[in-house]
C-alpha cells in the first residue's frame, strides 16, 4: 500500500485518504499557445517505471496539493514538499541520487 507523508498537516495517509494529480512539475500553456504545444501539455505524459514526481491531494484530511517523489515500480517514496515548489528540494534528490545511482535527472523537469 502507498502511504505518503503530507507536508503540509504532518500526517501520513494511505492511498484510500489522498487523490491523485498527475504528474509535477509540467510547464503550463497558456491562451497564447499554439495548439500543438497545449495538446501536448494536456495529453503528452512521460509516465515513466520507476521515478516520477506526481500531485497528490490529501483528500480526506488538510485538503491540501503535494509533491511525492516515488518510485513507480516498487512504491518506495523519496520524500513529499508543497505543491508551491517549483522543484524538487536538494535533499530529496540527493535521496534519490543515492538509492538509484544510475538515474539521471532526478530534478523533476
Amino acid at each position: 500500500m502507498l502511504i505518503l507523508n503530507c507536508p503540509y498537516c504532518g500526517e501520513s495517509a494511505d492511498e484510500t485518504e489522498l487523490a491523485p494529480g498527475g504528474e509535477a512539475h509540467l510547464r503550463r500553456e497558456g491562451p497564447e499557445s499554439q495548439d500543438e504545444a497545449f495538446e501536448s501539455y494536456l495529453f503528452h505524459r512521460s509516465n515513466p517505471k520507476g521515478v516520477h514526481f506526481e500531485r497528490w491531494r490529501h483528500a480526506f484530511g488538510c485538503g491540501k496539493w503535494f509533491i511525492a517523489a516515488r518510485c513507480t515500480a516498487t512504491l518506495e517514496v523519496f520524500g513529499t514538499y508543497a505543491a508551491q515548489t517549483s522543484c524538487p528540494p536538494q535533499e530529496i534528490v540527493d535521496k534519490i541520487s543515492e538509492r538509484r545511482p544510475d538515474r539521471r535527472g532526478a530534478s523533476g523537469s
